[in-house]
């Protein structure tokens, strides 16, 4: 980005949720003096533009297992994506452009549904 905004898409999928957030964090602007910042957060702002998440909800009696939640994350994990960046930029083509990076829930977690999204992430 030109004007140092930074914009990345997270996937979380540790248990039976997945999500998907498209957020931004928008420096100071270096003309104004007003806000120098905690030397935490750098006095920029922070905005989650996007986050649409899907539930696995396993049969009635029964837990929800590693296999068949991976599964339902990878069954959606894709339409979460498009949906995350066609919502935060409505009116772009290519809404990936923005982009700088994009992350995952490395863990704690269940250890299928964790992979899946990692696999996710990288492709």
């Amino acid at each position: 980005n030109n004007d140092k905004e930074v914009v990345v898409l997270g996937i979380e999928g540790s248990a039976n949720k997945v999500g998907v957030a498209v957020l931004r964090y928008a420096p100071p602007s270096t003309t104004n003096n007003e806000d120098e910042g905690d030397g935490v957060t750098g006095g920029g702002t922070y905005e989650t533009l996007s986050n649409p998440r899907k539930t696995y909800i396993a049969p009635l009696g029964h837990g929800f297992l590693p296999k068949e939640t991976s599964w339902h994350h990878q069954n959606h994990i894709v339409a979460l994506v498009r949906s995350a960046l066609n919502e935060a930029y409505p009116d772009e083509t290519s809404p990936e452009k923005h982009l700088c990076a994009i992350c995952y829930t490395k863990g704690p977690g269940m250890g299928g549904p964790l992979k899946s999204c990692a696999i996710a992430a990288r492709t």
